[in-house]
């Protein structure tokens, strides 16, 4: 599978057999490169605009925007499990989707605006986690410290940032990840373009992933 990451909380996952997912699409007042994307199916965490812009995606995917577990292809499945996107159950910010993606063995889950770390019954239905897609920059999400905690509850054998400050943000109330990667104990970590992973390599995979939104402007 090679994951590939647009900015803001907005990944591509592109299996072997051609199947594709694209993960919380942006609308264009986030600041990252506006463009179409084609996809078989559209992860939708929340309903705001920066999560939540399918029109962008061509084609006709499947759009995964509710609570249940969805069979977008007969090897890719994807559950998708309530969550809230602030730290008073959704008051602030209301309800957010935590997407767990299954394909090639592979296990990949989009914590998508989660406001705080996950609590025992959804880690339990989180179950084995082999790549979390993390936000990191607090405000609107989760912040670097409670991030930390969370690859502490859940186990990934791959981390990959997102949700954080840019150039393109400056003027958020956000971090940028290097306040998350200091906490992990990571110094001068590379980006990278992408990433390529199967079952079989993820013992040689690095802890944390992350991923470089410029290469796909």
């Amino acid at each position: 599978m090679l994951i590939s990451y647009h900015g803001h909380a907005q990944f591509l996952l592109e299996c072997q057999r051609g199947f594709s997912i694209l993960t919380d699409p942006y609308d264009g007042h986030v600041g990252y490169p506006m463009k179409s994307v084609r996809a078989d199916a559209v992860t939708v965490s929340h309903g705001h605009g920066d999560h939540n812009f399918v029109e962008k995606v061509a084609g006709t995917p499947a759009i995964v925007d509710s609570e249940g577990l969805w069979q977008v292809s007969p090897d890719v499945r994807i559950t998708a499990l309530p969550s809230f996107h602030d730290e008073v159950k959704g008051q602030k910010r209301g309800s957010n989707l935590i997407m767990k993606m299954e394909a090639e063995d592979l296990s990949i889950v989009h914590l998508g605006d989660l406001g705080v770390p996950p609590d025992e019954e959804q880690i339990r239905k989180i179950g084995k986690v082999d790549v979390l897609m993390l936000p990191v920059g607090g405000y609107y999400t989760m912040g670097p410290e409670d991030a930390k905690k969370t690859v502490e509850l859940l186990h990934p054998r791959v981390v990959i940032p997102m949700h954080y400050k840019t150039e393109v943000n400056a003027d958020w109330p956000i971090a940028g990840v290097e306040e998350f990667l200091s906490l992990m104990g990571e110094k001068g970590l590379e980006s990278m373009p992408l990433i390529r992973i199967t079952l079989g390599d993820l013992a040689q995979q690095p802890g944390i992933a992350l991923l470089d939104w410029r290469k796909e402007a």
